[in-house]
Parts: structure tokens; C-alpha cells; sequence
């Protein structure tokens, strides 16, 4: 059991995939080496490591094999960007946003100018109503269609990608979730006035769980006026987790409940147990059923299938999977009558969850469970009742049974707070008492009301007011300014140490022995993210797509130019890469420099500025922006300069008599030079050639050792003499993939490329990091931390880096 963690983990950590043979062949010898092995008359220790390294080896390859598999449907990249005409179904609930319609979508058949082309098995596609998407491409909002159900047949044109997401330290991998959710390619269908029009074919009998699932979601929504309500109730019932407001994930992150918003293992585990105790009382009347099965034997069988049974119908997500496949291990046991040591089933129900799901692995939520589920059983069960308590009924009972309960979350809590820090960089303080709240109001009240709602749907109104109460009370504790408390993320090693050390803490052993919990426990408590020296400064160019945002560092002070842009009303740059990453440093930002409104640069900045309440703001913002609003601004002009720790920062543009004509944003973007003596950087905003010229005709101090490329690349900047007064040794362009701007033009990366530029193009590069103790080395993300379910843009991108 151990050999198949080991060999997936370590499968995992290949950059890069090799050919399928050599995992076949691997994975093959292994098994046949593994029955000689079993057959032969070896014992003791040589058995027990042959067993181990053969175990490993077969999960290495049988892991590498399917990965190498699924790689060959990726999208050919002579198909990217390209209209296609497909006919195929909706395979699973549509997620309806302002933008429009977002669903998976199976092709049948597709035809490019023509001629039948191949496609993955599964894409994602969006039916946009405005915003990114493909411009003359977008939907008409009387041309969207009320309702896209799952088993569909649709035919429609669309355009799609190679799957691509941002890669950031610390940051969320959406090319991995992709991976997990089997699909390869992402897009939009084309919808505007000059494009056929999507056609609805028919309806099939193709994916009936997920038409079920649709149908209960519509009718939550139709019973439960308050919409917010019902995304919540979506979320517990069918497990539509994008339906939960992005103001209701605050909260709940913040009071450490957002596990139990979601169909997680807890949920699933309460239904397995509720189901068992069902089946076994009916088992029990029937005399012939009991003698030919014992009653708690079929129980446990029938608990096991139900739970999976619920589990797929809420939308078969990871963490459900996990649960039911460690149900069933556990269940497979007792079933066998086999009384196995804990750290046996432990290891039992992991290695069924890695054989089934090797790429679980990569997830927190994966640790978060199986380290919580491990403490609990390390700790010990809570000792027996004393025989007054037994005799005092049903009350003594309770009151013991709520203590095991305060007593099992205080262990977790107390366990799980270093790798939450490890893991998301914050813990939430108040979430051992939200969570003895919450967890039987969720599980014994909200979600049976809300699956009993299936049934008879007024019952949905009152898990809606259940539901509000519990918000009410969350929201109260979230708001205490305790609620939460961050930490810069530890290194691994003090994590691990920390988790043994709350453990110790928590376990029922000789106080000596759970006092040594504390000295492990320090380094985390302790850690402070390593800082540049006085007199230099780090620079993190951050992967968001289509837009600007970069911090700088010097030994005290932090700054953030920009803060990427909005992806979507419950969606920003700052929340999904800026706090995680200033969250992960231990940051607290002195100034937010935003260079121009455009909110490719502004889009992120109310989610910076709400966590960074001491940070000043200094832009080019006019009196009546929103942002104006949260913090008030001061203007930036040529001239104003300070220094922070040796490091001389200076505003280059815009002028003072620039803000006169108010023209367009680009022309007032703030130009920051940071100079630390011996080495330079420039951050240019989307400034073009004539704001190029003027400084110039200024003689501003241009020269710098990396630049931030002007207006992501567009053919309007980067002129020829603005490229010479620079003469930078590298250079970053934040763009996204395939933009629909054509960033960085062709021309443009031209001209960086004859004069020996080194050129870093987010797409290729994710998050680039400079440092100027080191001025002539430029990191990258990719490169650093490579994965092989990472899309490899050069393969599809003729640009160069």
C-alpha cells in the first residue's frame, strides 16, 4: 500500500512525460515480477522491500501510462483560434454568470473549411453575452438561450485553445484542475451577427444524472426567491459550488467552514451512516434476510451504495470520490471480518484513493482530509462512559457525545492549523467554534432538508432559512478582528513539523511527551519569508492574463504597480493571484501604484486594497472613480520621487500639464523607474509612442536593466528609439494566451529580438521573477516548478522568448 503513494507521488514529480512504451513495459515487468515475488518462498525483510519497490514501480508506470494516454487526445495546435463547425452534447449542468453560459460539451463530429477534423474526448466551452471571448464573436443577449440542458445535441461553431491557465507561486493550477476534469481543450462558440447561429438538434438520453441534477437546480432556484440562498442550497444539494456568491466564500473561508459548503466527505460520510442505520433496521424485519445476510453486514453494503449513489448525483467531485472510495476500503474490511491496526486502514483507504486518482495527490484538500482523518484516529477514541453516565440516559449521553464532538474538532483544529498555513497561507481563529456550530447545523438540519426538498420542495424554503440563520451568525464571527490569522507560507519541513507537533499536542499521552509538540510547532509560528538586503530589490512580474500587476521588494517596504484585471463580476486578478501571493509572503504593501483606469490594471485592485487597509494609493485616477471611494488617491506626476531602504523610486510620466487634456487613459499611465545604483528596473503602463517621444524630449532616466514591456506589446509602443534610451538586458510582456489583441505584436517582438532582448512572454514564462543582486538572470515559473499537465505554449505560439 505504501509502494502505490510512493510510486504515483514520485511519478508526479516528473517535469516531463516519456514515451507511453516505456511506462507499459515498466508497469508490466513490475507485475510480473510482483506475482514471482508473491509465489516465491522469500520472507522477512527481502520480501517486505522487494514488495515495496515492485508496488512502487507498478503505480509509477500504471500512473505515467494513463497520463501518457490522455495526453495524446490534447488539441492539435493547428486547430487553435480556428472556426469549427460541431455537432455534440452537453455533458454536464451549464453555469449560468453575467457573461453568459459556461458548460462542458462532448463533440461529435467536427469540420474545419470543410474537412473532418479530430477533437478531445471533452472541452469547455462559454456562450458569452459581452466581455473576453472573441469580439465579433459574442452573443447577442436576445440570441442566448434561456435554458441549455445536459444530453442535448447542439450544433454550433466554435473556437477553442489548448487548455492554459496562469502559474504563479503559490497560486491556484487550473491547468491541472482541467486535467483532472479530463478536458483538453477550452473555447467559445461564435454567436455574433455574422456567425451561423448554435442550433438545438435534440434532446437524448445521453448523461441522465447530470439532466437530473439540472432539473433540481432549476427548481431550487424557482422555489428559493433569495438567490443567494438558493446558490448555497445548489451547492449542498447537487453541488453546483459556482453558484455560491464570492462575498458568501469570504465568509465562510474566514470562519473555516467552506468545507462543509460544498458536497465534501463530511456530508457524504453523514448520508453513508444515516443510510446504513436505514437499511439495517428494514433488513431486520425480515427474518429470511437476516439469516441470509447478517442485518449490520447489509447496512454497511447498503450505506456504502447509497453514499455513492448520493455522491454521484451531487456531481461526483473529487473530494466526494475520495470519501466514497475510503468507505468502501474501510467497508471491504469489516465485511471480511479483518481487524486491522489504524495506521493500516489509514494507509488502506490512501492507497485506494491514489490507485483510483493518482493526481489527488496534488491537492490540499487531499491532505486536509486524510491528515485529519489520521490525527483522529492517532489520537485515540474518547474513553468509555462511566456506568453513572449510562445509568443517567439519554441526557448523560448528549452531553458526552457533544464533548467527543468539541473534543475531535479541537484536535483537528489544532493539527491542521500548520498545514493550512503551509497550504492557503492564513487560519481562521474562529473556526473551531464556527465549525461546532456549523457542522451539525449542515449536517443534521440544512442538507437532509435540502435533499428531503427533492421530494416535497416547500421543504426548500426552510432549509433557505436555516440556511440564513447560520450566515447570519457566520458573518457576525467573520467580522471579529481576530476572525483570521496569517503567516507567511512556511517551507515544507517546518510544515511536517508542525503537524507532528499538533498532534503531540493533541494526542492522550504523558504531558512530557506532548510538551515536545511545542518546540515543533515554533518554526512555522516563527517563519519569516527571506526579504533583500538594504540597497536591493526584488521584482515579481504575476501571471494574470491579459493585463499588468508586479510587486516589488525592498528589505522593509513592498509596493504593487498594478493590479491585473477583472475576469468576471465574482472574479479578479487580486483575489485569484495578488492576495494569495502577498498572503503567501507575509506582505504588508506600503503603496498601490495603479498607472491608468483601464481595468486590465485596475480590475484586482479593491480586493488589494481591502486587505491591505494601511496601503496608500497613487495613480492617475480622476476624482470620480469608484476606487476613489475605498482609498483616496494621490495623483502621480513626473517629479515625485522617495527612497525606501537604499532604493530610489521615481515617477517619469506623466507630467502635471498631461492631466489638462484628459485624453486617452493609456497617454497618463504612471511610469515608475526603480534604481538600486548597480542595477535598474522600468515600469512603463500601456504608455505608446507619443508618451515614448515626450519622455525623450524630456531626457527622463530611462535606462534599465529589465523593463516591463509598454502596452503588453502593442505595435503602438516599444519605438525604436524608446527601445535605445532603455537598452534593457531583458524584458516581460504580460499578455494573455492567444489574446484578442495579438499582444505582443509581431513587429514589436521584432524589435526586441534584434537588439539581443531577452524577452519573457507570460504565456511561456507564467510568473517572472528578477532580483537585483543578480540582474542578469531572469526566473521563470514554468521553468522553475515544470509539470507535465502544464500546456507547453511554444508548441502553439510562433513568438519568441
Amino acid at each position: 500500500m505504501l509502494g502505490v503513494v510512493l510510486g504515483a507521488a514520485l511519478q508526479l514529480r516528473q517535469p516531463r512525460l516519456w514515451p507511453l512504451a516505456w511506462y507499459v513495459a515498466g508497469a508490466a515487468l513490475a507485475c510480473a515480477l510482483l506475482v514471482i515475488v508473491l509465489r516465491s518462498r522469500v520472507r522477512g525483510a527481502l520480501r517486505t522491500f522487494a514488495l515495496l519497490l515492485l508496488a512502487t514501480v507498478l503505480c509509477a508506470g500504471t500512473t505515467g501510462w494513463r497520463a501518457a494516454s490522455f495526453l495524446e487526445t490534447r488539441l492539435d495546435p493547428a486547430l487553435e483560434g480556428a472556426d469549427l463547425q460541431v455537432t455534440g452534447i452537453v455533458a454536464a449542468m451549464p453555469h449560468r454568470s453575467e457573461a453568459g453560459l459556461r458548460l462542458r460539451f462532448e463533440p461529435g463530429s467536427a469540420q474545419h473549411e470543410g474537412r473532418a477534423v479530430a477533437l478531445p474526448p471533452q472541452v469547455m466551452v462559454g456562450w458569452y453575452v459581452g466581455g473576453e471571448g472573441g469580439g465579433e464573436g459574442l452573443a447577442a443577449a436576445d440570441r442566448l438561450p434561456g435554458d441549455v440542458r445536459p444530453g442535448e445535441r447542439w450544433q454550433w461553431t466554435v473556437r477553442l485553445k489548448a487548455p492554459h491557465g496562469n502559474v504563479n507561486p503559490q497560486g491556484f493550477d487550473y491547468e491541472l484542475w482541467l486535467w483532472e476534469q479530463g478536458i483538453q481543450a477550452t473555447g467559445y462558440v461564435r454567436a455574433g451577427p455574422r456567425d451561423p447561429p448554435p442550433r438545438r438538434l435534440a434532446a437524448t438520453w445521453a448523461h441522465p444524472v447530470e439532466r437530473a441534477r439540472h432539473a433540481v437546480r432549476a427548481a431550487i432556484y424557482a422555489q428559493v426567491s433569495d438567490p443567494r440562498l438558493a446558490g448555497v442550497l445548489a451547492a449542498l444539494v447537487v453541488g453546483d459550488q459556482g453558484a455560491i456568491e464570492r462575498a458568501d466564500w469570504d465568509v465562510f473561508r474566514a470562519t473555516g467552514v467552506a468545507h462543509l459548503m460544498s458536497i465534501s466527505g463530511l456530508h457524504v460520510t453523514m448520508f453513508a451512516w444515516a443510510a446504513a442505520a436505514l437499511v439495517g433496521r428494514l433488513w431486520r424485519r425480515s427474518r429470511r434476510l437476516c439469516l441470509a445476510w447478517p442485518a449490520q453486514h447489509a447496512g454497511l453494503a447498503g450505506g456504502i451504495l447509497l453514499a455513492a449513489g448520493y455522491a454521484l448525483f451531487s456531481g461526483w467531485g473529487v473530494p466526494a470520490q475520495r470519501t466514497v472510495f475510503m468507505l468502501a476500503a474501510v467497508g471491504l474490511l469489516r465485511l471480511a471480518a479483518r481487524a486491522w491496526p489504524w495506521p493500516h486502514v489509514w494507509l488502506l483507504a490512501c492507497a485506494t484513493v491514489v490507485a483510483i486518482d493518482p493526481w489527488a495527490l496534488t491537492q490540499a484538500g487531499f491532505w486536509l482530509s486524510f491528515v485529519a482523518v489520521g490525527v483522529l484516529f492517532a489520537s485515540g477514541p474518547a474513553s468509555a462512559a462511566p456506568a453513572q453516565d449510562e445509568r443517567r440516559g439519554r441526557v448523560a449521553r448528549l452531553l458526552r457525545a457533544i464533548a467527543s464532538l468539541a473534543r475531535e474538532q479541537w484536535v483537528v483544529t489544532l493539527a491542521l492549523a500548520p498545514l493550512s498555513l503551509l497550504l492557503f497561507g492564513q487560519v481562521s481563529l474562529v473556526g473551531l467554534l464556527a465549525n461546532l456550530v456549523a457542522i451539525p447545523w449542515v449536517t443534521l438540519v440544512v442538507t437532509p432538508l435540502g435533499l428531503a426538498g427533492v421530494l416535497a420542495a416547500p421543504l426548500w424554503n426552510l432549509a433557505a432559512q436555516a440556511l440564513d440563520l447560520l450566515g447570519a451568525v457566520l458573518r457576525v464571527l467573520a467580522q471579529l478582528p481576530f476572525a483570521t490569522w496569517s503567516a507567511p507560507a512556511p517551507p515544507l519541513w517546518a510544515g511536517a513539523a508542525a503537524v507532528l507537533g499538533g498532534l503531540l499536542l493533541a494526542a492522550r499521552a504523558a504531558p512530557a511527551l506532548r510538551l515536545l509538540g511545542v518546540p515543533l510547532m515554533l518554526p512555522v509560528l516563527l517563519w519569516q519569508a527571506p526579504r533583500p538586503p538594504a540597497g536591493e530589490f526584488e521584482l515579481l512580474a504575476a501571471d494574470v492574463g491579459q493585463g499588468n500587476a508586479v510587486l516589488v521588494r525592498t528589505a522593509t517596504h513592498t509596493l504593487v504597480y498594478d493590479a491585473g484585471p477583472g475576469y468576471s463580476r465574482e472574479s479578479d486578478a487580486g483575489q485569484r493571484v495578488l492576495v494569495p501571493l502577498l498572503r503567501a509572503g507575509g506582505e504588508t504593501v506600503d503603496l498601490v501604484v495603479l498607472s491608468h483606469r483601464d481595468s486590465d490594471h485596475t480590475g484586482g485592485a479593491t480586493a488589494v486594497l481591502r486587505m491591505q487597509p494601511g496601503a496608500r494609493l497613487l495613480s492617475s485616477l480622476e476624482e470620480g472613480h469608484p476606487l476613489q471611494a475605498i482609498r483616496p488617491s494621490t495623483r502621480c506626476s513626473a517629479g515625485q520621487h522617495w527612497d525606501w531602504d537604499g532604493v530610489r523610486f521615481q515617477v517619469l510620466h506623466p507630467a502635471a500639464e498631461d492631466y489638462e487634456g484628459r485624453g486617452k487613459p493609456n497617454a497618463l499611465s504612471c511610469v515608475l523607474r526603480i534604481d538600486a545604483g548597480h542595477a535598474s528596473a522600468l515600469l512603463a503602463g500601456d504608455i505608446e509612442q507619443p508618451q515614448e517621444t515626450a519622455l525623450l524630449a524630456r531626457g527622463a532616466p530611462l535606462a534599465a536593466d529589465v523593463l516591463l514591456v509598454p502596452h503588453h506589446g502593442s505595435r503602438t509602443s516599444s519605438s525604436d528609439g524608446f527601445l535605445d534610451a532603455v537598452h534593457p538586458w531583458a524584458a516581460v510582456v504580460q499578455a494573455g494566451y492567444r489574446n484578442r489583441f495579438g499582444h505582443p505584436a509581431p513587429a514589436v517582438q521584432h524589435r526586441y529580438q534584434e537588439r539581443g532582448i531577452v524577452l519573457a512572454l507570460s504565456p511561456r514564462c507564467g510568473a517572472a521573477r528578477w532580483d537585483s543582486r543578480i540582474a542578469r538572470v531572469l526566473r521563470c515559473e514554468r521553468r522553475e516548478a515544470p509539470h507535465y499537465w502544464h500546456h507547453d505554449a511554444a508548441r502553439s505560439d510562433t513568438g519568441e522568448q
